[in-house]
């Protein structure tokens, strides 16, 4: 029988959810209706790592776009980070004009690395 302390925690998880959700703008009514959930299930995950439901796990991180593996993975192992994961769903939103800029922002940043490198 498992110990109750080998159980996972998923307070990370559900302060992850509550920061993507919020980043979007979106309140935990228009997520549970979304997902179809009481919003008192979210405020527990969020709040205090209730245990989702594999749908309800799967439902928040695809909506959310969540990184899993940030989780349930070393780091040394991570893929893509949540915030990456939401970076690229931003930037699916943007034109080709846009993205130059972008590539411009991000080849100052790589840079600016190199330099403080040397």
């Amino acid at each position: 029988m498992r110990k109750k302390e080998d159980k996972y925690d998923f307070r990370a998880f559900g302060l992850a959810i509550k920061e993507a959700r919020m980043k979007q703008g979106l309140t935990r009514e228009q997520v549970g209706t979304m997902i179809e959930i009481d919003p008192r299930y979210l405020t527990n995950i969020e709040n205090k790592g209730q245990h989702p439901s594999l749908q309800v796990f799967y439902d928040l991180v695809s909506l959310l776009n969540i990184s899993v593996d940030e989780f349930f993975l070393p780091a040394s192992d991570l893929d893509k980070s949540t915030r990456r994961r939401q970076l690229e769903k931003q930037l699916d939103n943007l034109s080709d004009k846009d993205l130059v800029i972008m590539e411009s922002v991000a080849n100052g940043i790589i840079k600016s690395k190199e330099v403080a490198e040397e």
